[in-house]
Parts: C-alpha cells; sequence; structure tokens
C-alpha cells in the first residue's frame, strides 16, 4: 500500500493511500485460512474445508473484512508515522474519498485530533454582576402563593352544587358501547375540578351536581392517549357524587410551618421566611447566570481563544444543527432540498459560524474544566434528571431509561461540568 500522511494542522490529519488488489486479496486468503479452521460445511470435516470453497462461500464476507482490515492498516500507519498517541484521536476517521478503481482502491481519510489549547487568563474574562436582593413584598406575595397551595380542604357546611376549585369525592364507571374497560372504575375518588387530571370534558361536566347526585358524563378520549385501545373513543362515565370540599383559607401557624419544613422541630414561620428568600434569590441569580453571564462568558472566550479545530466535528456540529431545522421545516420545505445539493450547501453555510462558535466553545469548556479539576459523574448527573423529573411531576425512572436509551447522558453530563466551571469563574453560587 502506498500511504501519505499530513497534518493540515494541529487539529487535523489527512491520509491517501492506494490499497492495491494485491493487498486486498492477502488479507482475504488470510482471512479465510482462520475462517476454514472453524467454519461447518456439509460435505466436508470440520477444518477440512478447502481455501476455495471458503472464499466462494464467504466472498462479501471476506471482501468487506479484508477491506476493512487495509484501513486499520492504514490508520495505523498513519498514527505511526506522524507520532499520533490513540488518545489524541477523536470522533472516527472519516472518509473523503473511497473509489474502488481497476488496480484496488483509491482512499482519502481525515482523522480528528484533540485541539491543543493553551489556556492562560481566562479569570480575568469574568463578567462583574451585582448580587440579586430580595424584598419583602416578594416573600409575601410567594408565602401567600404558598399557603394557598397547602391550604387544606374541608367539607362545605352549606348545601350547593359542586363548583370549580372545589374537591369532589366520587365513584365513576366507564364503559364504552355499555362495556366497561380496564382502568376505568373507581369509588371514593379525590379530584381537584378544573386541574385537568381528568380527559377533557370530564371535570366540566361536573360542576354544578349536587351531593349524592349521579350522572352520565360523555367524554371522548384524546387521539393521542396513552393507551391506544381507548384513544379516540367516546365513553360513557356513571358519576355518582359523594361530597364537595372547599380550600379554607391557611395561615403560617404551627402546624403549616411544619408542613412546609418537615423534620425540623425548631422551624418557625421566620423560618418559612428564611427559606422562601432564599428560594427567590437562587432563582434570580440562575437568571442571571442563564441569561446573562454564561453567555457573556462563553462570548468572551470564544473570542480570546484561538485555536485549530478538528473538521470532522464541525462537521457533526453542522449535521446536527441541519437536523434541528428540519424538525421544524413542513413537508413543502423539506421536498425543496431533496436532491438539491446547492440548497443543501447554502443551507450548511448558513450554520457553518454558529455550528464553530459551538464546536470551539465546546472545547473550551473541556480544557478549562480540566485545568479546574471541575468533574460531574454519573450519579450526579442520574440524581439531577431524577430530581428534575420529580419536580415535573415524571416518572424519574422512565425519564432516566429515556436519556439512556437516546443517548443523551453525555450532553447532560457536559451541561453540568459547563454550569459547575462558569460558575467558578464567575464566583457564582449556582
Amino acid at each position: 500500500m502506498n500511504i501519505t500522511a499530513t497534518k493540515t494542522d494541529t487539529a487535523n490529519v489527512l491520509v491517501v493511500a492506494k490499497i492495491e488488489s494485491t493487498d486486498i486479496e492477502k488479507n482475504i486468503t488470510k482471512a479465510a485460512k482462520k475462517l476454514a479452521k472453524t467454519a461447518t460445511i456439509d460435505g466436508f470435516r470440520k477444518g477440512k474445508v478447502p481455501l476455495t470453497t471458503v472464499k466462494k462461500m464467504y466472498a462479501e464476507q471476506l471482501a468487506g473484512d479484508a477491506e476493512n482490515q487495509a484501513i486499520q492498516e492504514i490508520i495505523e500507519s498513519a498514527k505511526k508515522e506522524l507520532s499520533i498517541n490513540q488518545a489524541d484521536i477523536i470522533s472516527d476517521p472519516s472518509f473523503k474519498k473511497y473509489e474502488k478503481v481497476e488496480d484496488g482502491i483509491d482512499v482519502e481519510i481525515t482523522i480528528s485530533l484533540r485541539p491543543t489549547i493553551e489556556v492562560e487568563g481566562y479569570k480575568e474574562l469574568a463578567p462583574s454582576y451585582d448580587e440579586p436582593t430580595v424584598e419583602d413584598s416578594e416573600i409575601e406575595e410567594r408565602l401567600k402563593t404558598l399557603l394557598d397551595n397547602n391550604a387544606p380542604f374541608k367539607k362545605i357546611k352549606e348545601e350547593r352544587a359542586l363548583a370549580a376549585d372545589d374537591q369532589a369525592t366520587f365513584d365513576f364507571v366507564g364503559t364504552i358501547d355499555g362495556e366497561e374497560f380496564e382502568g376505568g372504575k373507581a369509588e371514593k375518588f379525590e379530584l381537584v375540578i378544573g386541574s385537568g387530571q381528568f380527559i377533557p370534558g370530564f371535570e366540566e361536566q361536573m360542576v354544578g351536581m349536587n351531593k349524592g347526585e349521579t350522572k352520565d358524563l360523555t367524554v371522548t378520549f384524546p387521539e393521542d392517549y396513552q393507551s391506544t385501545e381507548l384513544a379516540g373513543k367516546e365513553s360513557v362515565f356513571t358519576v355518582t357524587l359523594h361530597e364537595i370540599k372547599a380550600k379554607s383559607s391557611a395561615e403560617l401557624d404551627e402546624d403549616m410551618v411544619k408542613r412546609l419544613i418537615p423534620g425540623d422541630d425548631n422551624a418557625t414561620a421566620d423560618t418559612v421566611k428564611e427559606k422562601i428568600a432564599e428560594q427567590i434569590k437562587s432563582e434570580k441569580v440562575s437568571k442571571l447566570y442563564n441569561e446573562t453571564l454564561k453567555p457573556q462568558l462563553i462570548e468572551a472566550l470564544v473570542a480570546k481563544y484561538d485555536f485549530d479545530l478538528p473538521q470532522n466535528i464541525i462537521d457533526q456540529e453542522i449535521d446536527a444543527q441541519i437536523n434541528n431545522k428540519a424538525k421544524d421545516m413542513s413537508e413543502e420545505e423539506l421536498a425543496e432540498y431533496k436532491d438539491n445539493d446547492a440548497k443543501i450547501d447554502e443551507l450548511r453555510d448558513s450554520v457553518k459560524e454558529d455550528a464553530l462558535r459551538s464546536v470551539k466553545a465546546t472545547f473550551l469548556v473541556d480544557a478549562l474544566a480540566r485545568k479546574e479539576g471541575i468533574e460531574v459523574n454519573d450519579q450526579e448527573v442520574s440524581q439531577t434528571i431524577y430530581y428534575e423529573a420529580m419536580m415535573s411531576g415524571q416518572d424519574p425512572q422512565q425519564v432516566i431509561e429515556y436519556y439512556k436509551n437516546n443517548n443523551l447522558l453525555p450532553a447532560v453530563k457536559m451541561g453540568m461540568i459547563e454550569d459547575k466551571l462558569f460558575a467558578k469563574i464567575i464566583g457564582i453560587e449556582q
């Protein structure tokens, strides 16, 4: 094989090679001899299959393996020639050319290397800021909302019909075409009317019912309902209302303090207000960081440092940004790009600058995090996803599995490392 390896810059290697037909044949013969020792073919004893028979029966597999072997040899030769460590290679090599010709295969391969970055003077780029303050009026407003949300429901004393925001206790039986279905029946079920917990139309039709009343509610399951057997079908729910409760007014008394801060026997009303103040301040700091300080720091870092970027990674980022744009395109817009290389190139050019900034920022974060000793382990990632899932009312385990199955955990980890790093540089508590 004829191989020429050249560093086009500090982050990219171009390998030009010619795989001779004789090289492919040597690799095929070598692989066939190995396969002949284990292959089981009718009419032949194990290990006694003629080489010509193995080559004929496994021709396609052997040719593919032989070409892959030749590519690996080319890459290993380039690494040796240019003294490249495997740890410095990022991403899989990509092919600029792979053309089968009469006497072999002409190949051009690009290898991406981790950029060399001299990260000095970055701390002086940290943006200045005024620490957020919390007003008493903000604490009182948040406290009122907190008390309203935690106010207990109590049985109503007056005789009146069920209204929005009441809590109803009732039995229900659901049927479709007169037949009950699984999960469509319950007794003494509690529901806050207007919470949206049931399918559309259910809670609205309960408004106006009186205690002891039985009523048939006709509703249609949404087309995207989680149970495909019920999705889009009309059903009738027979509902019997047993009790009506209304939310009572709540005060920051001893019982409410215990409810808001469980496990702290020494907590007082002032403790609750202190916790609220801390929460509001944390929210303000987070908003300031995400909307102002973080973008300013990234912009300053990208502007200050200049280094070569691996082309493979740039191309991957361009592809990712184009895919994101494609998700928002109509079928008509997507059709305009089909078989239109010029229009696709125009689209790639339109996102190229953003892609370059994104890739540059990613490598800067990696280099700075290593310099500052910032790390995030897998347990921290799982705990963060778990907490956010719980706060949004989702099943934490299902969310974690979704992130795993869609290979999203590395991106979450990178985001957490970035936030830890920037918070340290800026000097802000996250």
